[in-house]
């Protein structure tokens, strides 16, 4: 019986022709493979043109026209601006043509010489370091040479508003003051600055400058920290074993006068050190150079680190062949009230240093 609505169904038992939604199923399935491949092949090729080398990419065919196609120009851009020069260095201003008197007091501080000679300027109170090294510097007006006086740390004499005393007590009853002061009325001379350095300055100092080349003339083994050992000839010493050089005297037999000549042998030396590479001559270097040394110098009220590096750069052209250098003169040495043993000064050969260092004769004072 016909079903007026329509074909029958087809059931489990029944056949008949493909149904059409299978057939459109599997052209869709062969068109999306076809895509597929495709796609496959054009994420290949673009791979293939974009890790290629440039030589290995086939070069696009030129176009033919009837008229050619202008070559483009290239564009130069022009170099970068070359950076403005750094301004030069400020000048340092010249020593005025005058003859200069510098003390330099060598503390023979542990702790900080600075604070100390602040407390004692402040308070009036003594502390507990005294001047190990005393030299008296000058500097003639042509600054071609420096004359250096040495003064023996147990020198008796009048340390004014106290009384007689040893001449390194000076800087602990009165500090860098009473110190300057008491020179200048054992030797009638004007001082114009005073520097002083403790042991911790003096290491660092040395230490800064990559050690100094001193010649030794007379070995001895140190009898201070490290025993350190001088042997003859040039020996290359650092802050620690150059600060053993400059205050041993029990190892010689003369003592304290072999130390006063190291002192002034060391001294030559720095001077050598500064002068032979042209540092003085180099104002950034001269400015370099005041700034380490300010933070273990300490100097009188009027000597900024201006004045130092003035001083400095104003001792470029000295040379240190012609540095000359003495002791004070002495009248022997013996026993003061309280049993301290003495150097005594000698007055008169004193007051010769003094007037030839006024009348620049100093060399031909020393060398006579």
């Amino acid at each position: 019986m016909s079903n007026p609505s329509g074909p029958d169904p087809i059931g489990p038992g029944n056949s008949g022709p493909e149904p059409a939604a299978p057939a459109a199923l599997k052209r869709r399935r062969m068109i999306a493979a076809v895509l597929s491949l495709v796609l496959v092949a054009v994420v290949a090729v673009s791979a293939l043109l974009f890790t290629k080398p440039a030589a290995e990419v086939a070069a696009p065919v030129p176009t033919t026209t009837d008229t050619a196609t202008p070559t483009p120009s290239e564009t130069t851009l022009p170099p970068p601006p070359a950076p403005a020069p750094p301004p030069p260095p400020e000048p340092i201003a010249e020593l005025p043509a005058a003859p200069m008197n510098i003390l330099v007091i060598g503390s023979d501080s542990r702790a900080n010489a600075r604070e100390q000679a602040a407390h004692t300027a402040a308070t009036g109170e003594s502390q507990d370091h005294r001047a190990d090294t005393l030299m008296l510097v000058h500097i003639p007006a042509d600054r071609h040479s420096v004359h250096v006086v040495s003064l023996m740390r147990d020198l008796y004499v009048s340390i004014p508003d106290y009384g007689y005393a040893k001449i390194n007590d000076s800087l602990q009853v009165g500090g860098i003051p009473l110190a300057t002061r008491t020179v200048e009325s054992l030797m009638g001379t004007h001082i114009d600055h005073t520097v002083m350095l403790d042991f911790h300055g003096f290491r660092t100092l040395t230490d800064g400058l990559g050690g100094i080349d001193v010649n030794v003339t007379v070995p001895f083994q140190s009898t201070h920290e490290t025993q350190h050992v001088f042997t003859p000839g040039v020996n290359h010493l650092d802050g620690q074993a150059a600060l053993e050089f400059v205050r041993e005297r029990y190892a010689f037999v003369d003592g304290d006068f072999q130390r006063v000549r190291n002192q002034q042998t060391f001294l030559r030396a720095i001077l050598a050190r500064l002068t032979s590479d042209g540092a003085l001559h180099d104002v950034t270097a001269v400015r370099a150079l005041v700034n380490f040394a300010s933070g273990y110098l300490t100097v009188d009220q009027g000597f900024d680190p201006v004045g130092v590096a003035v001083l400095a750069y104003g001792m470029r052209g000295i040379d240190p062949n012609a540095v000359v250098s003495l002791t004070l003169p002495t009248a022997g040495v013996g026993t003061a009230p309280g049993g301290a043993s003495v150097v005594f000064p000698d007055y008169g050969g004193i007051a010769q240093v003094a007037a030839a260092m006024r009348e620049g004769r100093l060399p031909e004072y020393a060398g006579g």
